[in-house]
């Protein structure tokens, strides 16, 4: 057995049937306890949804569920860890929302490292880039992937992609049968009910599109501003304030 991935919380590598989770723990703080924003080994992250043609950061409207769309770090960004982030939110509803990280790489570690770590044969697997999906259980794996594969456990983040993070999806990938188009993160950032609510008129992001050629055929390290070129609007402009209704 390979030794345990490095991650920022030590923790193995683990992809099950049931890793997905629905929505963040019932143990996780209030926003109202502390200030908004990510941190490590918590599952609170703030969000921002404005209109892309305007010219000033408008208040947002809470009741508007982003499932499927990418989630950006706004310029100006409150915490320097997660300067020029991307993400895929993948789950927002009345119950709460996940987001997978897209636009980081977890260092020091391949897809053939998880691979070892979980006893898999790469058989005609490429060994490609790791992500680091958020600081919520760095060790847990998510594959998100092209519609054209699913598994038993595989959810729809319509339109952008689907999900999956149990063992199935990595064998039909080393196997050859796989979805035509993947990326494996590690980690997620999760809300709890109402939390994501609470937050989203703090400063810090803005929620695209869900612009399926920046998931699948941009760098990593470029997603964040190919991100802001499809939405049509130069970052360098935009207003490190929010606005107040």
């Amino acid at each position: 057995m390979a030794p345990a991935l490095p991650s920022d919380g030590g923790a193995a590598v683990s992809l099950c049937p049931s890793t997905i989770p629905a929505r963040c723990p019932s143990s996780a703080p209030s926003a109202s306890h502390s200030p908004p924003g990510p941190r490590d080994g918590s599952n609170r992250m703030c969000l921002l949804a404005v209109r892309r043609d305007a010219a000033r950061l408008p208040a947002v409207t809470v009741q508007q569920y982003l499932s499927g769309r990418l989630l950006l770090a706004m310029p100006g960004m409150f915490d320097p860890r997660f300067e020029r982030s991307v993400n895929v939110i993948c789950v927002h509803d009345e119950n709460g929302a996940l987001g997978i990280g897209i636009g980081q790489v977890r260092e020091g570690v391949r897809f053939h490292d998880v691979l070892a770590e979980l006893d898999l044969d790469p058989g005609v697997s490429p060994d490609v880039e790791v992500l680091h999906g958020g600081p919520v259980e760095p060790g847990r794996g998510f594959v998100l992937h092209s519609t054209d594969w699913g598994g038993t456990d595989t959810i729809l983040v319509d339109p952008l992609c689907a999900l999956s993070a149990s063992m199935d999806v990595l064998r039909a990938i080393t196997e050859g049968r796989g979805p035509s188009q993947w990326l494996l993160a590690l980690g997620y950032a999760g809300w709890g009910a109402g939390q994501l609510e609470g937050e989203m008129r703090h400063h810090g992001w803005y929620a695209a599109a869900g612009h399926r050629p920046v998931l699948f055929e941009t760098a990593s390290a470029a997603r964040w501003m190919a991100t802001w070129r499809a939405e049509g609007i130069d970052p360098a402009l935009l207003s490190t304030q929010t606005g107040r209704a």
